[in-house]
């Protein structure tokens, strides 16, 4: 078996569960029946190099001349976020990423690639894993983190749900389609999603304040624009519309998630102090800053009023 940057957030945990069923046995690539490719799911890697989701995988499958099985993890973001998406999304659901995605469309050429290498001769086989948003507290990428981040941040409009797999559990669902030697595409996610509103308070954002559609999405698209870190075209849209993928067909295989949405977010992404503290004393602090806010907004109108009054009289 060979796998491809083991040593990664998600290889590291990968070889680890493989070591504990007795199955690691590291091989040269032109040896090994079972190929494992991760390099795809690893966002920052690719953009550091400034290479495709897909680079060296047609290379490495040349060179796997023993290879029977391909095990590769690409993401659901190659379904894309649509009003008109299903909830949840099965895997035979077409793939439409954002056409401004770079990264999308060519995890999308890279399950291509290893479809082409399955066909090619008869008795291999191929196992497309497409996960939620994977974070951990030693794995989440800045793409990961940018999703998280742009998550029910919503003004105007209720949030989407929005669903968190943690990399331990993305792990075994690698383990399990390498020796199973599962052949297909299977979405990897936890049971169910998590809320808007419920991804707001997790993320310690205060109740939001209803204002014109129009003030809204300028202040959506200032806190969009200035968000940390490099944010890729095209990646806001999965953050304004639903992608929620069903993981019933990974779980008739024997899979099963071991960590919750919310419980990944919370690891995953840097607690704020918000998050801290009961929701009694979040709505009064919440209130209290509503006041400020309303008083500070009354001083100023009055202050505004003064000034036009004495500029008034003293052009008299």
């Amino acid at each position: 078996m060979w796998v491809d940057e083991p040593t990664g957030g998600l290889g590291s945990r990968v070889t680890a569960q493989l070591a504990a069923t007795g199955s690691w046995h590291p091989t040269p690539l032109g040896e090994a029946e079972v190929v494992i490719w991760l390099a795809a799911a690893d966002a920052d890697e690719r953009a550091r190099r400034r290479q495709s989701a897909s680079y060296g995988l047609a290379d490495a499958l040349a060179a796997a001349r023993a290879a029977q099985h391909v095990v590769l993890v690409s993401s659901g973001l190659v379904y894309g976020a649509w009003p008109n998406n299903p909830v949840p999304l099965s895997e035979d659901q077409a793939l439409r990423p954002d056409v401004e995605f770079d990264y999308a469309r060519q995890l999308g050429a890279a399950e291509l690639a290893v479809d082409q290498w399955r066909r090619a001769r008869a008795g291999r086989t191929v196992t497309v894993l497409r996960p939620a948003v994977a974070m951990a507290a030693d794995g989440t990428t800045v793409l990961a983190r940018a999703l998280a981040a742009g998550m029910g941040q919503r003004h105007g409009e209720d949030d989407p749900p929005a669903q968190f797999v943690h990399l331990d559990d993305l792990a075994s669902a690698v383990v399990l389609a390498a020796l199973r030697r599962l052949d297909g595409v299977y979405n990897v996610a936890p049971d169910g999603w998590v809320a808007g509103d419920r991804v707001r308070a997790l993320a310690g954002v205060a109740p939001r304040l209803r204002m014109p559609e129009a003030i809204n999405e300028f202040i959506g698209n200032l806190r969009w624009r200035f968000q940390r870190g490099p944010i890729p075209p095209g990646l806001r849209s999965y953050t304004r519309w639903p992608w929620l993928l069903a993981n019933d067909k990974l779980r008739r295989e024997g899979w099963q998630p071991t960590i919750t949405n919310e419980q990944t977010y919370v690891e995953g992404t840097e607690a704020k102090w918000f998050t801290m503290i009961t929701p009694k004393r979040r709505q009064e602090l919440s209130l209290g800053a509503m006041a400020a806010v309303s008083v500070a907004s009354t001083a100023l109108v009055a202050l505004l009023i003064r000034g036009w009054w004495v500029a008034r009289r003293a052009r008299r």
